[in-house]
């Protein structure tokens, strides 16, 4: 039985490798029952030779930006993945430093039917940090506060949560007066009760990558816009706004500005006498 928990992630903060994983952004990513070749297929990535360990990803991802240009807006990057044996059989990890973009939806779709795919990642200082859980081709858990989690089952996991530290209730609400944990190494620890994968620094550092550079994914048209806020105490703000209320509020805001404006002032009233000029004695 695995009874890992956050404690045995303690090492993440000390780790120059994470802490460069922090500061970029990343996406570590696990898929049970599909091959490297398998997957860096259903991400379009274009196969780009291997590297020896986090230093050769490092560099190939580097050489990539290089080329395209830093200040471009191009969100392509190079990622890398290795097989690697896991609870319930083989499984392939990418490893990403993206930005916490991770793997297109189709992809996922894809890659997770008949098996799982869990991730966890962070947008490089901001900071956002998620946990994704996938089964056959479903988005079973996903949060960034571990309090807050949507999903078609969002509190299946919450015994495993409280197992590996979250400071949840057995309802799966945040608990005041359970200790603090650090959030990142209990998702790692999550991660690895999933999958049965243990991950350290050795085992991501002296890793063969094979290599491809995955492409900067189309942008998509939008129906709506999403306001999805939850802080630090588990209290969450929702606000959602279709494609519709926004074009119709930004037409009214239009109208607004074109209008004419009109100046509305009142008027000296006229004295029933006119004024004495300048140097005049009105006489009585």
């Amino acid at each position: 039985m695995n009874l890992v928990t956050a404690h045995d992630y303690a090492w993440i903060r000390t780790s120059p490798l994470f802490r460069h994983a922090l500061e970029s952004g990343y996406t570590l990513t696990l898929i049970r029952g599909r091959s490297p070749h398998e997957v860096l297929r259903a991400m379009e990535a274009e196969p780009c030779g291997t590297g020896e360990g986090t230093e050769g990803l490092i560099e190939a991802d580097s050489d990539h930006r290089d080329e395209a240009g830093w200040d471009s807006w191009d969100e392509s990057y190079v990622a890398g993945v290795f097989g690697t044996p896991g609870e319930g059989g083989d499984w392939t990890l990418v490893l990403g430093f993206d930005g916490g973009l991770g793997i297109g939806d189709a992809a996922v779709e894809e890659l997770s039917k008949g098996g799982r795919i869990v991730v966890h990642s962070s947008n490089g200082g901001k900071p956002i940090h998620l946990f994704h859980w996938f089964e056959d081709g479903a988005l079973r858990t996903m949060f960034e506060a571990a309090s807050a989690r949507y999903g078609s089952t969002p509190d299946e996991l919450v015994p495993l949560l409280r197992d590996v530290g979250f400071p949840l209730t057995p309802e799966g609400e945040h608990d005041e007066s359970a200790p603090d944990v650090d959030g990142k190494a209990a998702v790692l620890a999550l991660t690895e009760r999933l999958t049965g994968v243990r991950v350290t620094e050795p085992f991501l550092q002296d890793a063969t990558y094979a290599l491809g550079i995955v492409p900067e994914r189309p942008a998509e048209e939008w129906t709506g816009v999403i306001i999805d806020i939850t802080d630090a105490h588990g209290e969450r703000f929702y606000r959602e706004w279709t494609y519709e209320e926004i074009a119709a509020a930004s037409d009214r805001a239009r109208a607004e500005a074109n209008a004419p404006v009109v100046i509305a002032y009142d008027a000296p009233q006229a004295t029933d006498r006119p004024q004495d000029g300048p140097g005049e004695v009105r006489k009585g």
